[in-house]
C-alpha cells in the first residue's frame, strides 16, 4: 500500500496495490504491520458501514473528550466526497480540512486520527461506505459541527438544495461554538 501524507499532520490516504486478471481483482484492504509501520499504533475495535443515496451529506460528527474516535474510511460501491476537519486547538492547521475523493474504482481509503470532525457527501446513485474506529460510540459525547460553516469553507460540488442530510445535522453548532480538542 502506498500511505500518502496530506497537508495536516496524521491524515493519510491510502492506496492499495490493485492486482487485475481476467478473473477481477484483489487488494489488501488492511494489513495491521503495514499500517502501524507507516501511520502508528492505533487499535480497532469495530466495523462500521452505511448505505445513502445521491446527495446525502453525513456530517461533520465527531466524538469528544476521551470518546473521541480515529477512523479508517473506505468506500465499497459508489462515489463519496470525504473530509475532516482539525480541531486540534494547538495545531498548526487548526480549522483546516483535508477532502479526498474515496470510490469503488480508486479503492482509496483515508485515516482520520483523534480529534478530526468528519463528514462525507454522496456524488454517485448509490454508495456504500465503511469504516474502522478505535473506540467505542457514546451517544453523549456526539457532537456535530455544521457542514456549511462559513469559517471551515468547504467547498462541497453540490448546491445546498440538492443535499439530503438529517435534522441533527442541520441543527449542528458553527464551527465558533464547538468543543475543540487541547
Amino acid at each position: 500500500m502506498n500511505y500518502i501524507k496530506t497537508e495536516i499532520d496524521g491524515v493519510f490516504i491510502i492506496e492499495p496495490k490493485i492486482f487485475n486478471d481476467s478473473r477481477g481483482y484483489f487488494f489488501e484492504a488492511f494489513k495491521y504491520p503495514d499500517f502501524e509501520k507507516n501511520i502508528g499504533p492505533v487499535s480497532f475495535i469495530q466495523d462500521n458501514e452505511s448505505k445513502s443515496c445521491r446527495g446525502v451529506l453525513r456530517g461533520l460528527h465527531y466524538q469528544k473528550g476521551s470518546y473521541s474516535q480515529a477512523k479508517l474510511v473506505r468506500v465499497i460501491k459508489g462515489c463519496v466526497l470525504d473530509v475532516a476537519v482539525d480541531l486540534r486547538s494547538g495545531s498548526a492547521t487548526f480549522g483546516k480540512h483535508v477532502m479526498v475523493e474515496l470510490s469503488d474504482e480508486n479503492k482509496r481509503q483515508f485515516f482520520i486520527p483523534r480529534g478530526f470532525a468528519h463528514g462525507f457527501l454522496v456524488l454517485s446513485d448509490e454508495a456504500i461506505f465503511t469504516y474502522k474506529v478505535d473506540n467505542e460510540y457514546s451517544p453523549e459525547n456526539e457532537a456535530s459541527i455544521r457542514f456549511d460553516d462559513p469559517d471551515l469553507n468547504i467547498k462541497w460540488p453540490m448546491k445546498s438544495s440538492e443535499i439530503l442530510t438529517s435534522k441533527k445535522d442541520l441543527e449542528a453548532v458553527s464551527f465558533k461554538d464547538a468543543e475543540y480538542f487541547f
